[in-house]
């Protein structure tokens, strides 16, 4: 793929959809791109979006810059006369030179209009209030036409294969019996809530930012937690047991527990234990985890429950600098958010 130009802005996908709510709201419509299936080398995975405004403004990217150029042009079209389209990028085109896709990619991206007073905003509206609330939405559109079924998570009788989407992210195009449906889990961002407002804890900030996560510091020491020593990151003094439950923990949610102080420590993981979240990991010798499970024993909870925990934290990649340390833990928290994802038991239980 050639290097990505600089006119395209990488975005997250709660930032193109809050676009696309803002232009539609200004302009009646907006064109919504989005990657629906890949092959080979395609930087942008399936389900990546970009937002295009009547005036031409645009956010996202469904290639990292390859066929951007090609997608703008046919939704300016698309704008104006409404009518969806699929389109496909590969080898085998002449366009895959002229575009940029030589190395060996296919990309299939479905463009549709969005209209403000035919339920655009409506759904809009839902897609980026469903991020805010970490609670997810599945939509199924119809490529054929742009037909689509709107799923969330009070939907009745929901589908198994739907209703696993909200805890796996994977979007998918099938066969359907009018064409062909592309399933898109829309789900909150990754996020990871650190404990200890360490050293460690300011270069997993620093890698977790570049890779697009959201992250959020606690520690109820003051002279730790400060603006100053993690700029652009929400920081929170208060005790772990305190904030926590406010933040909430969800099935999208890392806890990364490096306070290394065990009184600290200790309360963090009391309530991630409980609470159905992504990865509990926590930094420490195995005589220290020994000493930590004793603990955790005592205050009620089972050697079930404590096999959640992972420590010593992070990736085995033999680690000793702070940096090394912050890097195995953000690949380990990688490794959880790319791997095979099953529904919280709490969840299932209640499915």
């Amino acid at each position: 793929m050639s290097d990505q130009p600089d006119t395209i802005r990488p975005a997250r996908a709660h930032d193109i959809l809050a676009s696309a709510r803002e232009w539609i709201e200004r302009d009646g419509k907006v064109a919504i791109a989005t990657v629906v299936d890949t092959w080979g080398s395609a930087p942008v995975p399936v389900g990546g979006q970009m937002a295009i405004a009547a005036d031409g403004q645009f956010e996202g990217s469904v290639s990292g810059g390859c066929i951007e150029g090609e997608v703008l042009t046919e939704a300016e079209e698309i704008l104006g006369h409404g009518k969806v389209k699929t389109l496909e990028f590969g080898v085998a085109d002449e366009t895959a030179w002229s575009v940029g896709l030589p190395c060996g990619g296919r990309v299939k991206v479905f463009v549709e209009r969005m209209e403000k007073d035919k339920g655009g905003l409506a759904l809009l509206d839902k897609a980026v209030e469903a991020r805010r609330g970490r609670t997810g939405l599945v939509v199924a559109t119809n490529l054929a036409d742009g037909t689509r079924q709107v799923y969330d998570r009070t939907t009745k009788n929901l589908p198994d294969d739907i209703a696993s989407r909200f805890w796996t992210g994977k979007n998918t195009l099938q066969p359907g019996p009018n064409g062909d449906v592309f399933v898109h889990a829309i789900v909150p961002p990754a996020r990871i809530i650190a404990i200890g407002a360490t050293h460690i804890t300011q270069l997993l900030a620093q890698y977790a930012k570049v890779a697009g996560y959201e992250v959020i510091v606690i520690d109820p020491r003051t002279a730790f937690a400060t603006q100053e020593r993690f700029p652009g990151v929400q920081v929170v003094a208060e005790w772990p047991q305190d904030a926590i439950p406010k933040l909430g923990l969800d099935p999208y949610t890392a806890l990364a527990v490096l306070a290394h102080v065990s009184h600290i420590d200790d309360e963090a993981l009391k309530v991630a234990l409980r609470a159905d979240c992504l990865y509990i990991g926590a930094l420490g010798s195995s005589r220290n985890h020994a000493k930590r499970r004793e603990r955790l024993k005592a205050a009620g909870f089972t050697d079930a429950e404590m096999t959640r925990i992972k420590s010593p934290i992070g990736l085995s990649i033999n680690a000793q600098s702070p940096a090394e340390i912050a890097l195995s833990v953000m690949a380990e928290v990688v490794s959880y958010v790319r791997g095979p994802k099953a529904m919280p038991q709490s969840q299932a239980a209640a499915e």
